[in-house]
């Protein structure tokens, strides 16, 4: 079997997979630069025009923003000695909010002991940094990991005051221009995007249960999105809070801009004017945590017996990222997963997306 037919049977497979099936979903791997996608399913299936997902199909990235945009343009930052990942949080944000002692990769290794979430469009004021900067902390720092969304807040804002731009200037400046991206930008976009949910229907649920993090503010008659949610960022902070730019979310891209880019980092040592070794070896060695490194998750891709390094990310729409450091082997998948009847979560596809890509690995001399 080929492997774009391996591929599709994949992409066909996730979208085949009974009440947690996505509409649609692409999935792209990139071995030594030989590339092959596929996708399958329906980016929009929205009345009365249901639009196909295709290669060229732009995704709401969701959290795979933390890793593609604000992460990435950290490593550039750290490899032009504009910050060091032990600076602390303070130097950049004079008015942070958490404890004096926070570093760079105390945030990026989500160790800084801040609440994983809130609403912060809900909070009193227009502010969302200054609201944020006023939450206490709602653990001890550096004691555990906890996945910080507000941490990675913080970190876009440590990204513009190093870069002394905007985040979606510094983003551009430092990502998508040096690697040559396409389309990969923050929202709103225009065109062939996937619609990534109906409404707000999911963090409207999360306020009104207190679940699975209470929250500090009530719903008081809040305007929510009901409709197709599509070119717009789907994360309520990112959009209503943010206006669409974050650290933390609101990045879209195609299949082919997510794999440049993991593409890029896992052959960092072929750009060294981009990524210096040293900070990359930082970026992707485990820390306190072994599945965490800095921004990335890590875990293990097993290929005929052999266990390789592979740093990814998910994202709440359907998405994630992966490559193995100095292999030369990335991978990507994206999909409308909340468009099921019955969502599962991001990492059930994602898992059959590594289950194929073993596989074709194995097959590769």
């Amino acid at each position: 079997m080929s492997v774009h037919a391996a591929l599709l049977d994949a992409a066909e497979a996730v979208v085949a997979s009974g009440s947690a099936a996505p509409a649609g979903c692409v999935i792209g791997i990139d071995l030594d630069g030989e590339r092959q996608v596929a996708a399958a399913g329906l980016a929009a299936p929205e009345h009365p025009a249901p639009v196909t997902m295709r290669r060229s199909t732009v995704h709401d990235l969701a959290s795979v923003s933390k890793v593609v945009g604000t992460t990435t343009a950290l490593h550039r930052l750290a490899s032009m000695g504009e910050l060091g990942f032990d600076d602390l949080a303070t130097r950049f944000l004079p008015s942070f909010g958490g404890d004096g002692a926070t570093s760079i990769r105390d945030l990026l290794q989500h160790r800084a002991g801040l609440w994983e979430w809130q609403p912060l469009y809900l909070a009193p004021g227009h502010d969302p940094s200054s609201t944020i900067d006023a939450l206490p902390l709602r653990y001890a720092p550096r004691s555990e990991r906890h996945y910080s969304d507000l941490g990675f807040m913080h970190l876009g804002r440590i990204v513009e005051a190093a870069a002394g731009l905007p985040l979606d200037a510094a983003v551009r400046e430092l990502v998508v221009r040096p690697l040559g991206l396409r389309s990969l930008g923050y929202g709103p976009v225009q065109g062939e995007a996937a619609t990534s949910s109906h409404g707000d229907e999911a963090e409207r649920r999360m306020v009104a249960t207190g679940h699975p993090y209470p929250v500090s503010w009530a719903d008081d008659g809040f305007a929510w999105r009901t409709g197709p949610v599509n070119g717009e960022a789907n994360d309520g902070n990112c959009f209503h809070a943010f206006g669409g730019v974050a650290g933390h979310a609101g990045l879209f891209g195609s299949i082919d801009d997510v794999l440049d880019i993991a593409a890029a980092l896992s052959r960092a040592d072929e750009r060294p004017e981009l990524w210096d070794p040293e900070v990359t070896a930082d970026v992707v060695a485990a820390g306190p945590d072994p599945e965490q490194a800095l921004g990335w998750r890590r875990r293990e891709l097993i290929v005929q017996g052999e266990r390789m390094p592979l740093l990814w990310h998910p994202g709440f729409t359907g998405c994630a990222v992966g490559f193995v450091p100095g292999r030369g082997i990335a991978v990507a998948f994206a999909s409308n997963r909340l468009l099921a009847a019955e969502p599962a979560p991001t990492d059930f596809h994602w898992q059959r997306v590594l289950d194929a890509l073993a596989s074709i690995l194995s097959t590769q001399e």
